[in-house]
């Protein structure tokens, strides 16, 4: 997988102001860190990659985030409870998967869905559709 290229991914953020922090939950190394990369380069504070179920759980539950990516099969089974616990707490989040929105549970059927394979565009596309510049 080709690495992101140094600058590519910019975004204006106030010095001021804390980064936006980004929950990530994906269990396939390479594009764990395709995800770390673009969302550090866009100048958000990445928390995780997780890749088991019951730690993105306990996080989701326990910890502040802008926002959250992820990948619909993890180790542990689906990802829904945790994004159940986001909607719950008014955290917006894309759903990461390489099945369309058919497969999804109809209580998510809506929800944003980031397609697999996805490149760092399409990655800062479905961020800042989360979260606009401000």
């Amino acid at each position: 997988m080709p690495s992101v290229p140094e600058g590519r991914y910019r975004r204006e953020i106030s010095i001021t102001a804390q980064p936006r922090r980004i929950l990530v939950v994906e269990d396939e190394t390479l594009i764990a860190i395709l995800i770390e990369d673009v969302l550090e380069s866009l100048g958000y504070e990445v928390v995780g990659p997780v890749s088991k179920l019951e730690i993105a759980l306990k996080l989701a539950s326990e910890q502040t985030f802008s926002a959250a990516i992820l990948d619909v099969t993890i180790r542990g089974g689906e990802v829904f409870p945790v994004a159940e616990v986001l909607r719950d707490r008014g955290i917006p989040f894309v759903l990461a998967s390489g099945c369309g929105a058919w497969a999804l549970p109809e209580t998510f059927k809506d929800q944003a869905l980031l397609p697999k394979p996805f490149n760092g565009d399409e990655l800062e596309a479905a961020v800042s559709a989360m979260l606009p510049a401000g």
